[in-house]
């Protein structure tokens, strides 16, 4: 028998329930893999709370996971038991839950880990850099580009931080409160706009001599994405990849129409469905990793027994980058 975390109804943290159950034999073109780490993410927050609809309870939980392969499926070619590997996103949380001692997955979606990369790093690092390489993939961002990172202290935020830097543009990172500033700072941000104490659209004025951003990477969405839009340079690009700050906004048309400007919506899962497009974003994170240029930061771990207190944490806000479970 192996532990899974599962949910019987929506709602916060406290649904969560570890529970006993038989371990799965993978079906054909499936792994099974024994679970050394977990990486948390908001949107599992959002799949338990009902954001997108009631599941079919009981419910499993996880976007991503690290550890080693258990067995494997019928059909299932290039891959060999006992491989560390890491679990990329994109998938049905109800049918393949990484939150479990041991877990199914398909082996198409599976990357091999790196040597020197720990089961803790590695179920730090696909989700958030998968998704930050919008800014490659979607914005074309190019040396000397100034880029607006929202909710920069997030996992994703900071990879976007470590991306931009890469590509030698300058990450200006939105931060809602003054004690993570310097820690973005050493992090690699250029600048850091405090939002709960300065005006972000006229502090990015400011800051680009009243040139406008050429990129908005925004978790945040709501009512302020109206601000960041008029913050842009002409043809400048928004990428709109969460809606932490609400579902609704209302958009100044004048700027959007006059100077050219691009809303963009991304989600990770969008890379898989290009072959090429899914080897480039894999083959750039590898190379980042090999060349330290791209380090995933983990603030803290949790053992798998405590799910409950590290969702409770993840969605106090208080972390610098990612929350991982392990699993002994």
């Amino acid at each position: 028998m192996i532990d899974v975390v599962r949910f019987h109804r929506t709602g916060g943290p406290e649904v969560l329930q570890i529970e006993q159950s038989p371990a799965p034999r993978p079906g054909p073109g499936e792994v099974s893999i024994t679970v050394e780490a977990i990486g948390l993410n908001r949107v599992e927050s959002m799949f338990r709370s009902g954001g997108f609809g009631a599941p079919q309870f009981p419910s499993t939980i996880g976007y991503e996971a690290a550890g080693r392969i258990q067995a494997l499926g019928e059909g299932v070619e290039g891959w060999s038991v006992g491989e560390r590997v890491a679990t990329l996103p994109g998938l049905s949380m109800e049918q393949y839950g990484t939150c479990a001692e041991v877990i199914l997955y398909p082996a198409n979606m599976l990357v091999r880990s790196p040597d020197n990369q720990s089961a803790v790093e590695a179920a730090a690092t696909w989700m958030q850099y998968l998704t930050a390489y919008a800014l490659v993939a979607v914005g074309r961002v190019a040396a000397g580009d100034t880029v607006v990172i929202t909710a920069a202290s997030s996992s994703v935020g900071l990879a976007a931080i470590q991306i931009a830097r890469a590509e030698g543009a300058v990450p200006i990172a939105v931060t809602r409160g003054r004690g993570k500033a310097q820690r973005l700072l050493e992090q690699g941000a250029a600048h850091v706009i405090v939002s709960d104490e300065q005006d972000v659209p006229a502090t990015i004025m400011e800051i680009t001599d009243g040139a406008g951003a050429a990129l908005v990477f925004d978790a945040v969405g709501g009512q302020a994405l109206a601000g960041l839009i008029g913050a842009l340079q002409p043809r400048g690009t928004v990428i709109l990849y969460g809606e932490l700050g609400g579902t609704q906004a209302t958009l100044p048309l004048q700027p959007i129409m006059f100077h050219g400007l691009t809303l963009r919506g991304y989600a990770a899962y969008e890379l898989f469905l290009d072959p090429a497009l899914r080897e480039a974003a894999i083959d750039y994170i590898r190379n980042g990793l090999a060349s330290g240029k791209l380090q995933p930061l983990v603030d803290s771990t949790f053992p798998l027994a405590e799910v409950v207190e590290a969702y409770r944490y993840l969605e106090g806000n208080t972390q610098l980058g990612k929350i991982v479970l392990t699993v002994n």
